[in-house]
């Protein structure tokens, strides 16, 4: 793959053609545009990494198109202005409107290719930054030293180095996205983009929308497909995306191209697809819950995330990596497990995973005090109260003098916001444990103000 797909736009056929053999003599794919409606219809036949842009044109100038830009959704990549009569006013709008740089004319090429390559690696590092705050367990690798986790970095390191796509199996919270973003960064391609779509919190009537982006003239949103072109695409909980979805994402991998809603060209891709799971797959085929030409699609490597409890020896590693996370990034005070609450914890179940083990980090040094934690503080972190009838729930934390709406409204928000901690934040098995259709399930969290977009991997 290329280093990058760059979008030049300048009305001088000289200076157009002249950046383009010097980006591609560099790796870069490059598009050109003679004026500003062309760089609008190149903009919307593919998403480009950077954008060269020259100000003064003969239909409509570089500010114009970069306000334009900034004004329908924000600018889609970094933006080079190129100018050869440009003024301080016209630099301080430019940047004012999220250009990037500004470089004058006649251009010197050591120092456009040393803008374009600081651009690109900001972006990258941009997004890599987002990626990190959105992750549950931001881990640069499955951590541990047992045997078992030493075998599975061996595996991810073995499929990082071919293109194929993976599909990654585990119990909820064992740390998928964590492997997923392991493969990725050794990979080929670690310089691409890496983008994460979490299935499980798209309704059926927005799915579309935030995978295939929208098209309405001019303005173009590009979706998460696009954001990934040239890299890894991962899908989050794949088993709970619905079966419209599924059909419009396997025509995507059949044809290596989609339209955006409302778009009329096609828009070429070339991604590499990791998804995860914890459900079983085969058996989701066989309840028509999900595609079987899709899931062959997605299966072609196989790799599975053992659950905590088959290598908790690595209990006390993880232990003292989130005291020291959580030390340093939320500045909690540094507290350490004893020998015997180690031990303990070595033996616990683990029921809940890494994701369990984390939160337990967190509770203990938010809650606990004294330097050391001991086992009997693990204890009582550990012991899990047992959960009231529905009546004695409802009775205890609502008013009886509310209206019938109100107190139903109020019930069903609890109701509903223990059941989506208990399936692990997955609204598809939401869907199937209280007996709702998703569609309407998806409506009743937005009108009780219930956060779904935290379920974890």
């Amino acid at each position: 793959m290329s280093s990058g797909h760059i979008l030049v736009v300048d009305d001088e056929p000289d200076i157009r053609n002249l950046v383009k053999e010097i980006l591609e003599d560099e790796g870069f794919e490059v598009s050109v545009a003679e004026s500003g409606e062309a760089a609008r219809h190149a903009r919307r036949v593919r998403r480009p990494d950077l954008i060269l842009l020259d100000i003064w044109m003969d239909d409509v100038d570089g500010i114009t198109l970069l306000r334009e830009w900034a004004e329908g959704g924000g600018l889609p990549c970094p933006v080079i202005i190129m100018s050869g009569h440009g003024t301080v006013e016209t630099a301080v709008e430019a940047t004012r409107l999220g250009a990037y740089d500004f470089i004058e004319k006649p251009i010197s090429l050591a120092k456009l290719l040393l803008v374009v390559n600081r651009a690109l690696e900001t972006e990258r590092l941009q997004q890599e930054n987002l990626g990190l705050k959105r992750q549950v367990q931001p881990v640069s690798e499955p951590a541990g030293k047992s045997k078992v986790m030493q075998n599975l970095r061996e595996q991810a390191q073995r499929i990082a180095q071919h293109n194929t796509w993976v599909l990654i199996s585990g119990e909820p919270g064992s740390g998928k996205e964590v492997v997923a973003r392991y493969i990725h960064v050794h990979s080929p391609l670690r310089d691409r983009p890496f983008v994460e779509v979490a299935v499980g919190s798209m309704s059926p009537e927005h799915s579309a929308a935030e995978l295939f982006g929208t098209e309405e003239g001019d303005r173009v949103v590009y979706g998460r497909l696009e954001q990934a072109n040239g890299g890894t695409l991962l899908l989050g909980n794949i088993s709970d995306m619905d079966l419209q979805t599924q059909s419009r994402l396997l025509s995507v991998f059949q044809s290596h191209s989609f339209l955006r809603m409302g778009g009329t060209e096609p828009v070429p891709i070339d991604i590499r697809v990791i998804a995860t799971t914890s459900e079983d797959l085969e058996h989701e085929v066989q309840e028509g819950r999900f595609r079987e030409d899709l899931y062959y699609h997605l299966n072609v490597v196989p790799l599975s995330v053992p659950p905590l409890r088959e290598h908790s020896s690595d209990v006390p590693e993880l232990l003292n990596y989130y005291v020291d996370r959580f030390v340093m990034q939320e500045n909690l005070p540094y507290r350490e497990f004893s020998i015997a609450a180690q031990n303990r914890l070595r033996n616990y179940s683990w029921p809940g995973n890494i994701r369990e083990l984390k939160n337990l980090v967190q509770r203990l040094l938010i809650l606990g005090q004294g330097p050391v934690i001991e086992v009997d503080e693990v204890e009582v972190a550990l012991r899990h109260p047992e959960q009231p009838s529905v009546a004695e729930g409802a009775s205890a934390s609502l008013p009886l003098d509310l209206p019938l709406r109100e107190a139903r409204e109020q019930f069903e928000k609890v109701y509903l916001e223990h059941q989506l901690q208990d399936v692990g934040g997955s609204v598809g098995k939401l869907a199937k444990r209280v007996g709702m259709e998703r569609t309407h399930l998806y409506r009743k969290l937005r009108a009780l103000g219930i956060d779904f977009k935290k379920g974890g991997d």
